[in-house]
């Protein structure tokens, strides 16, 4: 295999970063080339993405690039879902997007209901309900009379409105559509019932794309300003999680995948979307994956407690290295008691260890003393958490669930992934950390014609990574 190179761009909801991937033979290297911000903009009580300046921190990264003497083969861009930006009729971008921890859209789903069930919306696009949508987006930009939306021709997703900036094309990627409560997921189109139900034409939507598109080639000036000449940008899964899930190293269909951070997603690759009473009453979601494939999964709080807690011990002068948490994990690992994370005391409480003494209390349980206790307290409620949802998604799927895959940041943390495949009773395969990228960039290797489908993708994964396994212990 000749040399390639990939550039993935990976923008969070607080940061972002371009790394370059580099494909030769049987070896894979990933660079990070830049890093920079992302700050919400509060301007006259609403709060914004600043859309130019990660415009400007990807052409940096552009810049950076011909510095070192790197010449991509292609760039991909992922970012979070559901927000968007409005495209006036020549092409203007129409303001800032709005960010969707604005609480404009709060109690908006419950509202809309009245117009549409939440069973029936439910029953056309498999999404789990949280107010900030794009369904209730805009929904409330209509009640509110947003001229941004009265002068919209379009309306990007936040990876494709960064794809248009950088070359001129409009498209609306698959993945990251399915996060907007406005798909199909079955007929793999937007649902007009949706948008009249909002108020809101259909025809704000630019044409869908599947994973492995080419948008097109950088503009001009683009490609002049920052040196890196007319190279292509191709619609990788836009959506981070889907991303990351293309790098999960398996070998089977019949596993299940955990992306662990701050916050956890656990669910399973189906080939058609499960949308059934069990899972609507449990809240999980149908999103779109990679070669038309649903991600079925489910929201966890992660390591927020952990961090949470951390915080208020580096006040109080008490700073711990992860390695010395996970440590001390081990040293108290007869403290029985169990919190359930998702519950909504933990959300943003004043003081979390207070909130977790505070359930175990409540709950009959005993609190922890030190904290020690607190931290394998949180470890142990997190490996009883993802029990839970394996027993859910073993009851709604239609295979019996094999192995764990543990991918994110989280998946290095050994001490939590032995005591997730004890807790469990699977097989846990742990990594890679840098799913997200290495997902972004091995996509553009498909579209680059360098491999054939998600399991060759994956294949290259495991040889690459080489990811470490973690067997149920006493069974």
């Amino acid at each position: 295999m000749n040399k390639h190179v990939f550039l993935a761009v990976d923008i969070g909801a607080t940061s972002g970063r371009a790394m370059a991937a580099t494909l030769e033979g049987g070896d894979f290297r990933m660079e990070e080339i830049h890093r920079f911000s992302n700050n919400m903009l509060l301007l006259h009580d609403k709060y914004y993405w600043d859309i130019f300046h990660l415009y400007r921190a990807v052409r940096e990264s552009l810049r950076i690039c011909v510095k070192k003497g790197i010449k991509p083969d292609s760039i991909g861009i992922d970012t979070w879902g559901v927000d968007f930006g409005y495209i006036g009729e020549d092409g203007t971008i129409l303001g800032l997007p709005r960010s969707y921890r604005d609480p404009y859209t709060s109690g908006a789903a419950e509202e809309f209901s009245c117009l549409m069930p939440s069973e029936e919306v439910y029953s056309k696009t498999g999404i789990q309900f949280m107010d900030f949508n794009s369904l209730f987006q805009l929904f409330r930009a209509k009640k509110c009379n947003s001229s941004l939306l009265k002068a919209a021709k379009k309306i990007l997703f936040t990876p494709d409105l960064l794809a248009y900036m950088l070359t001129g094309k409009m498209v609306c990627e698959y993945t990251i559509a399915s996060t907007s409560q406005l798909l199909n997921p079955v007929a793999k189109e937007f649902d007009r019932t949706l948008f009249e139900a909002a108020g809101i034409s259909p025809g704000l939507m630019a044409p869908l794309t599947m994973p492995g598109t080419v948008i097109g080639l950088l503009a001009d000036e683009t490609a002049k300003e920052t040196g890196i000449g007319k190279i292509p940008v191709i619609a990788v899964a836009g959506h981070d999680t889907a991303s990351a899930i293309v790098a999960v190293p398996a070998t089977v269909p019949e596993f299940a995948y955990l992306s662990s951070g701050t916050w956890s997603l656990m669910g399973i690759e189906t080939e058609e979307p499960i949308i059934t009473g069990a899972s609507f009453a449990n809240n999980f979601t149908n999103e779109g994956g990679i070669e038309g494939t649903t991600r079925f999964l489910k929201n966890i709080t992660g390591m927020w407690l952990l961090e949470q807690c951390r915080k208020e011990w580096e006040r109080e002068g008490k700073s711990y290295t992860y390695g010395q948490l996970t440590a001390m994990a081990a040293q108290a690992s007869n403290f029985a008691s169990i919190v359930n994370p998702d519950d909504a005391s933990f959300t943003c409480p004043a003081s979390m260890p207070e909130a977790i003494a505070a359930y175990c209390i409540g709950t009959g349980q005993a609190a922890p003393l030190t904290d020690a206790e607190y931290v394998f307290c949180i470890f142990n409620s997190l490996a009883h958490r993802y029990k839970e949802m394996i027993a859910l998604l073993d009851g709604m799927a239609s295979f019996k669930i094999k192995k764990l895959h543990i991918i994110g940041g989280g998946s290095q943390n050994k001490f939590l992934n032995q005591l997730v495949a004890d807790t469990v009773r699977l097989e846990v395969i742990a990594g890679p950390s840098e799913a997200t990228a290495t997902g972004n960039c091995l996509i553009q290797a498909k579209a680059a014609g360098l491999v054939a489908d998600r399991w060759e993708i994956r294949k290259l994964v495991i040889s690459f990574f080489q990811p470490e396994t973690y067997y149920p212990k006493n069974i």
